[in-house]
């Protein structure tokens, strides 16, 4: 029986791989054409339908008998047909308005128009957020007008709320009365208004203080206004931090004789803690808010000029001075800083808890102990801290202060504590220190430390930064543009986060929104979601992004932002060589004094970027937990983080990073050469804390912060 033939191999595969129709369909969606063909189409349709939409108002009434005829009858009426459109257009307007929604179905051909204008590529929306909204007011705004037409323009000859409006609008009218049916429509627009916008809320309670403020003022005579100034300068004079007690205790040992007296002395008075009767209050809280999302209050970054102007023009430096100094904050002239009483106050949180009797006793044990070792001392003075208390022993002459060191475990043991710390000697002193824990360890409050006068009153650091109290109660602050980076490192759960925060509200209860932006970096999602509404402290966010998206959790968009800072650092180094600067404070006081033009181009030689000269705020990166980031990307994060940390000090933009993973992968030599400042909480091991500190001593840390 002759065989068939049998199809070659490339035949057979030919006619396996044949497209299907689905295949063509889905190729020729995913083609750009037929995208930008849906979008002409759909913008067409939108087009004349909104032409028979206005034509609808003005030949609508003679055309409506027309349109009601039969089929038969009004094919042959059509000559007749007064719309702009013709027929077509009579029937479609008729059925968009009368027969459907009345005049809220201009919502459809907004719709149309935005939905065609994102097929073409012109503008970008989120659609089904659009969606929704105008689902809603077209269905709310139909039942609205139809209710309105009942008591009001009932001669018109269309209605004004469709079939659907009235059919919806009599019977809540017929069920819950009039006083019902509009109380139930104020209710249902207030529920959307509040879903659809994060902001509403803030917005209406802005706009009742501006009126009440208004009011106030109108109301206010001049006698009442100064009585009333000189109220709300009182009650804004931060809190006295003065201590009242003894803090310093002074342990003298008598000549022959075996016990140590303790003799308690007044410490001078706390210059940094404010005074109820000081002349000069602080004001913290100006006299108005600032608006949640007014259009007016842009990033303080453009100046409006309306005449272009050069540098190389004869009159161009008498132009800007007669504009006067350029002032940062006058787009945001009503922000108000952050209140004192959303920090939570602590009780005797302004000194410590002293008890003579706990020092006496850890005295007598630190000099017996030191005895038993042939260390004889000639004093010891006790200093009480918050949480430690600073013992400063002066040995005698010939004592070998090694010999003190060595006897840290045995002092340890005589005292039943946690954890203590040798200083030897005490820096610019002849002592040696031994500090020791409190039984009772105080709780240092942000808000004692914000309220202080020193951080208050603190005008020469360009980025202050109160993290805490020393051992003497003093509020200790650095400037983060001096530091100009930061290392923050320890084990889970001894207070790396806290620390953070304490940084960042440190920065934002000093710094004007305009002076300075964040970029923050929470991979754990939870930390820092308490600042998602400061829109304004932020480098840049999309017009369109959510509050839940401002903080970056995703290691892609990590590496995205870091890249982005780079380009930003090498665009500020170009303005900054552009205006013969080396830093961005000499730059700004330049710009501000209306030195430097920002209509003029400055072109960055590498991007070919066309750049303007503008007021440049600080900017703070915020990285928590970066050691996670290494693992996933590794040289990819790492590599943004060193060129920033190597550069961008000049240009004022400041990185911190924190992580409880000290080790040498993480903390690379690259990053501890250009990070010097670096701020160790407890830590696992003796190792973690070389890693860090180049020292040991973290890892005997008391934990906690």
């Amino acid at each position: 029986m002759p065989r068939k033939p049998q199809q070659s191999s490339s035949e057979s595969v030919k006619t396996h791989s044949a497209p299907s129709i689905r295949d063509r369909w889905d190729s020729l969606t995913r083609d750009g054409r037929a995208r930008y063909i849906s979008g002409l189409v759909l913008l067409t349709v939108t087009l004349l339908t909104t032409l028979a939409y206005v034509s609808f108002f003005f030949t609508g009434a003679a055309d409506s008998s027309i349109i009601e005829m039969t089929h038969t009858d009004r094919y042959a009426n059509c000559g007749a047909i007064q719309n702009w459109l013709g027929l077509p257009g009579a029937w479609v307007s008729w059925a968009l308005i009368d027969g459907c929604f009345g005049v809220f179905s201009v919502l459809f051909l907004i719709m149309g128009a935005l939905y065609g204008l994102q097929l073409l590529h012109a503008i970008h929306i989120k659609g089904w957020k659009l969606f929704f909204c105008s689902a809603f007011l077209i269905v709310w705004g139909s039942v609205t007008a139809s209710f309105i037409q009942i008591f009001a323009f009932e001669d018109l000859f269309f209605r004004l709320g469709g079939a659907h409006g009235q059919w919806l609008a009599v019977l809540g009218t017929n069920y819950m009365h009039p006083i019902g049916m509009t109380a139930l429509l104020i209710l249902l627009l207030i529920i959307f208004l509040i879903l659809a916008d994060n902001r509403f809320i803030d917005k209406v309670a802005y706009a009742w203080e501006q009126m009440i403020c208004r009011l106030s003022r109108k109301k206010n005579t001049p006698e009442a206004d100064a009585q009333e100034g000189a109220v709300e300068d009182k009650e804004q004079q931060p809190i006295d931090l003065q201590v009242e007690g003894q803090s310093e205790v002074i342990i003298d040992k008598p000549i022959n004789t075996d016990e140590i007296d303790i003799q308690i002395v007044q410490q001078p008075e706390d210059t940094d803690s404010p005074s109820p009767e000081s002349d000069s209050p602080i004001h913290l809280l100006p006299e108005c808010p600032e608006a949640p999302d007014s259009p007016s209050q842009e990033l303080p970054v453009n100046i409006n000029e309306t005449d272009e102007v050069s540098l190389t023009d004869e009159n161009t430096a008498d132009e800007w001075e007669k504009k006067g100094p350029y002032d940062p904050r006058k787009d945001l002239e009503n922000y108000k800083f952050p209140p004192l009483n959303l920090l939570k106050v602590y009780d005797n949180e302004t000194a410590p808890v002293i008890d003579p009797a706990e020092q006496q006793a850890n005295a007598n044990r630190i000099v017996q102990t030191l005895r038993n070792y042939d260390v004889e001392i000639e004093s010891i003075k006790a200093t009480v801290g918050p949480t430690v208390t600073l013992y400063e022993v002066v040995p005698k002459a010939g004592t070998r202060i090694s010999k003190i060191q060595s006897l840290e475990n045995d002092i340890m043991l005589s005292l039943s504590a946690i954890g203590i710390r040798i200083i030897a000697p005490m820096p610019g002193k002849g002592t040696v220190g031994i500090e020791v824990p409190n039984e009772k360890p105080q709780v240092v409050s942000m808000h004692s430390v914000i309220a202080s006068k020193r951080f208050q009153e603190e005008a020469k650091m360009k980025l202050p930064v109160a993290i805490g109290r020393t051992i003497t109660n003093e509020v200790f602050t650095f400037d983060l543009a001096k530091t100009p980076h930061l290392l923050v490192a320890g084990a889970t759960g001894q207070g790396k986060s806290v620390g953070l925060n304490a940084i960042i509200a440190s920065l934002l209860y000093k710094k004007h929104p305009s002076e300075l932006k964040f970029v923050l970096v929470d991979p754990k999602m939870v930390e820092f979601s308490i600042y998602k509404p400061l829109i304004r402290h932020y480098m840049a966010a999309m017009p369109d992004q959510e509050d839940r998206d401002i903080i970056i959790t995703d290691c892609q968009k990590v590496i995205n932002t870091l890249n982005s800072l780079v380009i930003e650092m090498e665009d500020r180094y170009t303005l900054l060589a552009d205006a013969n600067c080396r830093n961005l404070e000499d730059y700004n006081d330049k710009f501000n004094s209306r030195h430097l033009n920002p209509v003029k181009d400055v072109e960055n030689v590498v991007t070919h970027k066309i750049l303007h000269h503008k007021f440049m705020p600080y900017l703070v990166i915020v990285i928590d937990e970066y050691g996670d980031f290494i693992m996933q990307a590794g040289k990819e994060v790492e590599r943004p983080i060193q060129r920033i940390a190597q550069k961008a000090r000049a240009v004022g933009m400041h990185m911190i990073l924190a992580t409880q993973r000290p080790d040498v992968k993480i903390v690379t030599g690259t990053i501890k050469a250009n990070i010097p400042t670096r701020i160790a909480f407890r830590t696992q091991s003796v190792v973690d804390s070389r890693t860090v500190l180049d020292a040991k001593g973290a890892d005997q840390l008391i934990g906690k912060g």
